[in-house]
């Protein structure tokens, strides 16, 4: 369990606590990913920090730009926070980065926007939704929107991870995160009631 900028706890409760209606998290599973995707198509139209010989979508080459360095710093931040789910989150990373750099390089720039516009304003919109209607909160990115971007991508991945084969990135981080996050929960509620008074 690694302390300050890479204390996954504290993160995961920040941004759970937020996040605690099924149906809202579910949302946010559907549409995290996509906004990273989209983002990073964007980002293909930096000016390039690098140029590597080898093309893995056209015979160009591999551009390292800002697209690059995005995907990369959220790859390492993942890692650090837990080697296992971080790893394959790292991979994800890269992966969304190495399509989104061969689709925005077929789209070219003036179809690129487009979609990546459409597909944002889909998907902001869906998780704003998710939390007017089922979480009944404002969402993180509000409170703090540094953490907030960093850490969506990976805490809906580690909810999957957890739904699918019970994940836990070390024996009694589940319990630890719910309490977490239900005393945060009680935090805002009680603030919240006190303001409504």
């Amino acid at each position: 369990m690694g302390k300050g900028l890479f204390d996954l706890e504290k993160h995961f409760a920040f941004y759970g606590a937020y996040h605690s209606n099924p149906v809202n998290v579910a949302i946010h599973m559907l549409f995290v990913w996509p906004i990273f995707y989209t983002s990073l198509i964007l980002f293909h139209f930096t000016p390039s920090v690098v140029r590597l010989p080898f093309g893995v979508c056209n015979g160009d080459g591999v551009v390292l730009n800002l697209g690059f360095v995005f995907a990369l710093v959220f790859a390492v931040f993942y890692v650090f926070m837990d080697q296992k789910a971080g790893s394959l989150a790292a991979v994800l990373c890269i992966a969304c980065w190495v399509s989104s750099d061969c689709l925005a390089a077929r789209l070219g720039f003036s179809l690129s926007w487009k979609v990546v516009l459409a597909s944002q304003l889909f998907c902001w919109s869906g998780q704003f939704l998710g939390h007017a209607l089922y979480e009944k909160r404002a969402p993180a990115l509000l409170d703090n929107l540094p953490q907030a971007l960093m850490m969506a991508p990976f805490f809906v991945l580690l909810e999957l991870l957890q739904r699918l084969c019970g994940y836990e990135p070390y024996p009694g981080f589940r319990a630890n995160i719910h309490a977490k996050i239900a005393a945060s929960r009680a935090e805002w509620q009680a603030k919240k009631e006190k303001k409504d008074l």
